[in-house]
């Protein structure tokens, strides 16, 4: 689990419920716009309705932006609060002074962002917008600023102080917010680390188990893991799922678990009947990992139970092509490649080049052919795991 990573998605996610609140305040702008016709207002109703023009369009932006267009650009944030300033900037400048109060809703939206230096930022300009606006209401409106003020001198003091006051209480009230969010955030992160920590070992002697029971002791299912790393980043994946899909695929031959040892030790050629035996360990895999909760143990789950497919539909369940899920078709090259390389009690292992050769000839037959050529673009770092992870026992 990765701060930055939480921090963005929430980013993301606020940014929709930012956008949904700036919608249900274009209505509340619009009711606003026609109580403004009535006497309460000395503004006319096409100057008003240019200020309120104005503010929809601005409010309605990132609606176009996350709702419609479906951008989740971090930037999009900035955009939001400063939407929000300048609206109430118009509102207070040439509608009612008494806006100048809903600068700290910009504060608040900057809170739930979780960011401390955009709260900061807020805050001097907020602090700045209003002494601003009270000097375009006390220079275009005849000095009119409140019913309170007869000057612009009397609005410094009390009116802008008092108001710069509040903002700088609201800031230190959201920055203590997300300060202590923050530190539950990074409580929980370690919690989570730790517990991810022990359910990979945890994974890992469950994964060798079901090695050591077919006598296939060393190191496969860490190589094996480490190849899915160098194929899952080189198909585009995020780190985080690399990562998990590193760990699931540590558990592919956890359905041998259920096969006997006298066919999985069998020196010589099975029967066809002993074959059909131990193909269906990828059903008991499948079986083993289908309630397991969690992200990594579905993934394993899908692993375990398609690994043995071939592209061409002659694996152990006949499913073909684009019916096989991508990561079992990343995991197939996996396997085959530490298969052929590994020297077990009943064989030799391959040369590298006989076994680079072998997978390419397969190519478009077993294997997928976008998955083979991903394996001859980056064939150095598999050669590099291979030596870096030698077995050390084998039976």
């Amino acid at each position: 689990m990765n701060r930055d990573l939480l921090i963005r998605r929430n980013t993301i996610e606020v940014n929709k419920v930012a956008s949904k609140c700036l919608r249900i305040t274009i209505l509340f702008l619009i009711s606003l716009w026609l109580f403004t016709s009535t006497s309460y207002y000395d503004y006319d109703v096409i100057s008003s309705m240019i200020v309120f023009v104005a503010s929809i369009v601005l409010l309605f932006i990132p609606t176009v932006l996350v709702d419609i267009l479906h951008m989740e650009h971090l930037w999009i944030k900035y955009y939001v609060i400063i939407c929000c300033i300048s609206v109430v900037f118009l509102l207070g400048s040439f509608i009612s002074f008494n806006f100048i109060v809903l600068l700290i809703f910009p504060l608040l939206i900057a809170t739930i962002y979780c960011d401390k230096k955009l709260i900061a930022i807020v805050t001097i300009i907020d602090s700045i917008c209003v002494f601003i606006i009270m000097l375009v209401r006390y220079l275009l409106f005849n000095g009119s600023i409140g019913e309170s003020y007869d000057n612009i001198g009397e609005a410094v003091v009390y009116g802008g102080f008092l108001r710069v006051v509040l903002i700088l209480l609201t800031a230190l009230f959201s920055y203590y917010i997300v300060d202590r969010n923050m530190v539950m955030l990074d409580k929980t992160i370690d919690s989570n680390r730790d517990l991810e920590n022990s359910q990979r070992e945890l994974i890992f002697a469950f994964s060798e188990l079901s090695e050591s029971k077919s006598k296939m002791t060393g190191e496969h299912i860490r190589r094996v893991a480490e190849y899915m790393k160098v194929l899952g980043t080189a198909s585009g994946f995020t780190a985080e799922y690399v990562d998990k899909l590193s760990v699931a695929a540590m558990m592919h031959d956890i359905g041998k678990l259920m096969i006997p040892e006298e066919i999985l030790d069998k020196p010589d050629k099975l029967t066809d009947e002993e074959y059909a035996i131990m193909k269906s360990h990828v059903l008991y895999g499948e079986a083993l990992l289908s309630k397991c909760p969690g992200e990594i143990m579905q993934i394993a789950k899908t692993i375990a139970l398609q690994h043995h497919e071939r592209w061409d539909g002659s694996g152990y369940l006949g499913m073909k092509g684009d019916e096989i899920a991508y990561i079992s078709r990343l995991m197939a090259v996996c396997d085959v490649f530490d298969a052929l390389t590994s020297e077990r009690y009943y064989k030799g292992g391959w040369s590298l080049e006989d076994t680079y050769n072998e997978i390419v000839k397969n190519s478009g037959t077993q294997f997928d052919p976008d998955v083979v050529e991903l394996f001859k673009d980056h064939f150095v770092e598999f050669e590099m795991i291979l030596k870096s992870l030698p077995d050390h026992q084998i039976y």
